[in-house]
């Protein structure tokens, strides 16, 4: 018999909550520098999602079988490619970064303001990148 090892290409997360640098729990603040700002955050039921001015940090939590805290920190310098794509209701940020690594970040329910916070991150993730 033969196996085929399944590894994940590319990661999802959908957000749609903002969460200001006051109200993120501490240890989301424990991954920012002295040196760095944080612009914003976002959570979902169980995974958050801040985006500081020289890196994205995601903490993605499972709770179903066996609790575990996944924390990828992904600098801008590292990305090799992004998109932002607009849709009604909900803003998608694709990225592709330089070790071939994909990301998804969907955040769902969004107005016309909260997309404007997005691009606005967006555009700050992109102007550290060049």
């Amino acid at each position: 018999m033969a196996y085929i090892k399944f590894k994940e290409l590319t990661k999802y997360f959908d957000f749609k909550t903002e969460v200001f640098e006051e109200s993120l729990p501490d240890y989301a603040k424990e991954y920012v520098s002295n040196k760095e700002k944080i612009l914003i955050g976002y959570k979902n039921s169980k995974d958050y999602v801040v985006f500081t001015d020289k890196k994205m940090i995601l903490f993605d939590r499972d709770t179903l079988a066996v609790y575990y805290k996944k924390i990828h920190i992904f600098p801008y310098s590292s990305i090799s490619s992004s998109a932002i794509n607009f849709k009604p209701g909900k803003v998608e940020l694709l990225f592709s970064f330089d070790s071939g690594y994909q990301l998804h970040i969907n955040f769902n329910e969004m107005n016309h303001e909260k997309k404007e916070n997005i691009k606005k991150v967006y555009l700050t993730m992109m102007e550290y990148k060049i």
